[in-house]
């Protein structure tokens, strides 16, 4: 045995020379490396897939950069990997992916993109107290579900809803509203308290109506709003169906202002509404990306590194990877419970800004902005810091 064990030493010692002297990683190299999964949970085939790709694109850049830069957490040299899995956008898909992430050991999720999925996959990531974070779901029921798991980098309907309508009552003099929603998790739930709140502002809600996130032909709700005659009409949904309400009303002359949430308040909108979305006023949960403290320097980075324009996002989806890198490090640990356990006490600055979280995991600081369309081009019109 002493034998052995000497000639296993010499080897080993020989090993470490040879890797000195060509470069080559040594035994002692290789086991002071750790490869920790963080799993991107998003909609990459499907109406929002180009919202999916972007979240997916923004949580890769701040992998290659945390990689490229070098990371060490407990003596150990640590590579990242994303682990990327598509949802479809779809509820029952999202739970699946959900426990093939869990399955596979990751150690956070960044995601889901839409409401609809997030909720159902937050049990699947509780129960196996996994981190979820999510940079783009708004409905207020992921985080009052009571899961320690749960954070959000985006303000929710609870808080988007108002300024929407306010700016409907106060900047558009809307005394009446026709509603409709996609009858998402995301779309419903926004569209349910714009409607509250419009209704305390004393605006009339005259009508409500909902398709799907995969509805193209609006037309037959569209005529019968065009006959109620209202002053504006709510959508609350994504732009992947959403585009097809703004353009099919233009295409039967409805002039009538249309209002919306951050779902439809995208890059791609102009492009998917043609001429039509001059009408579209919609908000998105957040700073507009040029009040973002590094917003400007981000989208540049962002789009020199994917060739193609940021959709909303991506900043988000960034700053919850360096969310948990951050985790990582204050805890000295990739062990999933205790990053979950350093998540708390969040006090880090991002693209978006600081960000901490309140007992639920909502972010403390946010702003909601207002957009216009120009020539099928998004135009600030205002922010609302909360």
């Amino acid at each position: 045995m002493g034998t052995v064990m000497k000639s296993f030493e010499k080897c080993k010692i020989a090993s470490i020379l040879v890797s000195v002297a060509f470069g080559i990683p040594s035994l002692a190299d290789a086991q002071d490396t750790e490869t920790v999964g963080i799993g991107v949970a998003v909609p990459l085939t499907g109406v929002i897939a180009h919202i999916g790709q972007d979240v997916a694109n923004g949580a890769k850049l701040a992998v290659d950069e945390a990689n490229a830069k070098g990371l060490v957490i407990n003596g150990k040299k640590v590579t990242l990997k994303v682990i990327e899995e598509n949802d479809a956008a779809d509820p029952r898909t999202a739970t699946q992916v959900a426990q093939k992430l869990v399955d596979d050991k990751v150690v956070a999720v960044i995601g889901h993109v839409t409401s609809g999925t997030t909720i159902p996959a937050s049990k699947i990531y509780s129960d196996a107290g996994i981190t979820q974070i999510t940079p783009s779901a708004t409905n207020p029921l992921y985080t009052a579900q009571g899961f320690r798991t749960t954070y959000r980098l985006i303000a929710t309907d609870a808080q988007q809803a108002p300024v929407l309508a306010t700016y409907a009552g106060k900047k558009m003099g809307a005394k009446t509203v026709a509603i409709v929603d996609d009858a998402t998790a995301y779309g419903q739930g926004l569209a349910d308290e714009f409607a509250k709140d419009a209704q305390s502002l004393g605006i009339k809600v005259i009508s409500r109506d909902s398709g799907t996130d995969k509805t193209i032909d609006w037309k037959s709700i569209l005529t019968k709003i065009k006959s109620e005659n209202p002053d504006i009409i709510m959508y609350g949904g994504e732009d992947g169906a959403g585009a097809y309400l703004v353009r099919q009303a233009g295409q039967l002359g409805l002039s009538t202002r249309i209002l919306s949430g951050d779902g439809m308040c995208t890059e791609k909108l102009g492009e998917l509404a043609g001429e039509a979305s001059k009408n579209l006023t919609c908000s998105e949960a957040s700073l507009p990306i040029e009040q973002m403290p590094g917003g400007k320097g981000f989208k540049t980075k962002y789009e020199s590194a994917f060739k193609q324009p940021m959709q909303p996002f991506a900043p988000f989806a960034y700053d919850a990877v360096n969310v948990v890198i951050d985790s990582m490090r204050r805890m000295n640990s990739t062990d999933p419970a205790r990053i979950l356990a350093g998540m708390p006490s969040t006090n880090y600055t991002g693209v978006i800004g600081p960000i901490s979280f309140d007992p639920k995991g909502d972010l403390k600081n946010s702003g909601i902005s207002l957009y216009k369309y120009k020539d099928g081009k998004k135009e600030l019109l205002e922010v609302a810091k909360l």
